[in-house]
């Protein structure tokens, strides 16, 4: 199956690649393209208004990012996941996050605090005027701060890895809510836990607030392969 999107923006002729790849996950991240989709190469570039050369690097980009799978011959699809590769990515993540969270409970500096309760603020803002796009940066960062907060870099460096897999499970956390400013609000609690400098409390609301988005989508996902 072969989907084009049409009404792309004009692309200016610096930085083409990275340009491309953006207006690519915004299409990937609204729907535009359903996964396992063929990407058609040449009718991107047609799109786009611009030669194939910048289209394929750009695909290749996002194919490092986790969006998008090659194969020989046959050229760019949308990555599908199905619900036990969803379950592994949420079980890494977690493990990862609750080690954090765990650590950061005991050293939380206002600084660090400060910097949360921006970023939380940041959330909220992306909510309401943002993209989808914005709302998944946003809320990787939260989570990311948790982690480099930490003070354990090899930790933030496995979560850098597990990021790309990560947005599409955080996308699919937005697809839940009617609201995305609900999304941003549910982050609340992991904050407010962390104030306590209980290293208990920080790991259950960070248990509750995963814990959940896991069950939920997941679910969702066994739910449509039924279908």
């Amino acid at each position: 199956m072969t989907t084009t999107t049409r009404g792309f923006a004009t692309i200016q002729q610096r930085d083409l690649v990275n340009q491309i790849a953006d207006m690519l996950t915004e299409a990937l991240l609204k729907g535009d393209f359903a996964p396992g989709v063929h990407l058609a190469e040449a009718q991107l570039a047609r799109d786009f208004g611009v030669s194939r050369a910048p289209v394929r690097e750009a695909a290749r980009l996002l194919e490092s990012r986790g969006m998008l799978v090659s194969q020989p011959r046959r050229g760019f699809f949308v990555r599908t996941f199905n619900a036990d590769e969803l379950d592994d990515v949420y079980d890494l993540r977690l493990c990862l996050e609750r080690h954090a969270i765990r650590l950061l409970a005991g050293k939380l500096t206002a600084g660090m605090e400060a910097a949360l309760s921006d970023q939380l603020e940041t959330m909220r803002r992306v909510a309401r005027n943002g993209t989808a796009v914005q709302q998944i940066e946003e809320d990787v960062a939260f989570h990311r701060m948790l982690c480099e907060f930490s003070g354990n870099h090899r930790l933030v460096r496995v979560f850098d890895e597990l990021c790309h897999e990560m947005r599409f499970c955080i996308l699919l956390i937005g697809q839940l809510y009617d609201d995305a400013l609900r999304v941003a609000d549910t982050h609340e609690p992991i904050l407010e836990a962390l104030r306590t400098r209980s290293p208990e409390a920080g790991e259950a609301a960070l248990d509750y607030h995963i814990g959940v988005a896991q069950q939920r989508v997941v679910e969702m996902f066994r739910e449509r392969a039924k279908g």
